[in-house]
C-alpha cells in the first residue's frame, strides 16, 4: 500500500459505487496478489489454529476469500465444508479453479445474511481493511449472525492508525482502513466475540509496490449473546 492519491468516491457516496471501486482495484490485481504476498506464514498458522478445533465437515466461511490460497484451499484439504465470499469477480474465479469442491458466491460482507446457513467458524484475513470503520463494525455483527453458538472466528488486519484512506496498492487504487492492535481487539469484542489468542508479525511484500507491514492476527470466539 504505497502512494497516496485521490479518489472521488467515499464513504458518504452510495454503498455501490464504492464497493465497485473496490472490487474493480481487485479484478485489476488478480492473480498478482498472491504473487506479491507468496508467504502467507500467519495466515497459515491461523487457519491450523481453527482446523485443529474443527471436525471434519465443519462449515467455514471465507470473508474476502480471494484466489481461494491458501484458506479455503487449506480448510478444503483438512474435510471442511468451505464457503467463500468475494466482492471481485475475477478472485472468484480464480478461487473456483484452485478450490473446486468449494462454494464462492459475490457477496459483501455487510450484505451477509442467513440465506448461507450458519456455520462453525469464519475467517477474514484482511479483507475488512476495506471497509471504513462504521462497515466494519457492521461486517463483524453480520459474521457473529451467521456463526453458530460458540463459534470460531480469525481475522486479521494490518496495524496501522487509519480509516478509509486512498492508496495505490499493486498499481490499483483503493481505500483502506486499519487499527492499532488494543483498538482492533476492542472493536473485535464489542461485536461480540471473546478474543481467544493474538499475534502479530513484520511481514515484507515480494514487491517494491507494497511496503513492509505489522500483521495482526485474533483469534476469538462468538460469545452466546
Amino acid at each position: 500500500m504505497a502512494a497516496m492519491m485521490t479518489i472521488e468516491s467515499g464513504p458518504d457516496n452510495p454503498r455501490r459505487e464504492y464497493r465497485a471501486m473496490q472490487a474493480e482495484a481487485f479484478n485489476r490485481i488478480g492473480a498478482r496478489y498472491d504473487e506479491a504476498f507468496p508467504h502467507k506464514e500467519g495466515q497459515v498458522a491461523a487457519g491450523e489454529w481453527l482446523i485443529k478445533q474443527l471436525q471434519p465437515g465443519a462449515r467455514v466461511l471465507d470473508v474476502g476469500c480471494g484466489t481461494g490460497a491458501p484458506t479455503a484451499q487449506q480448510f478444503a484439504e483438512a474435510g471442511c465444508e468451505v464457503t467463500g465470499i468475494d466482492i471481485s469477480p475475477v478472485m472468484l474465479d480464480l478461487a473456483r479453479k484452485n478450490v473446486p469442491v468449494g462454494t464462492f458466491f459475490e457477496t459483501d460482507v455487510v450484505d451477509l445474511d442467513a440465506s448461507l446457513g450458519t456455520f462453525d467458524a469464519a475467517t477474514a484475513f484482511f479483507s475488512l481493511l476495506m471497509l471504513p470503520r462504521p462497515q466494519i463494525e457492521r461486517a463483524l455483527g453480520r459474521i457473529h449472525a451467521v456463526l453458530a453458538p460458540g463459534g470460531l472466528f480469525s481475522l486479521s488486519m494490518v496495524e496501522i492508525d487509519l480509516d478509509d484512506v486512498p492508496f495505490q496498492f499493486l498499481g490499483a487504487p483503493v481505500r483502506v482502513t486499519g487499527y492499532l492492535r488494543d483498538e482492533l481487539r476492542e472493536v473485535v469484542e464489542a461485536a461480540g466475540f471473546t478474543v481467544l489468542s493474538e499475534n502479530h508479525l513484520s511481514y515484507a511484500p515480494a514487491t517494491t509496490q507494497a511496503p513492509p507491514e505489522i500483521q495482526l492476527f485474533v483469534n476469538c470466539r462468538r460469545d452466546h449473546r
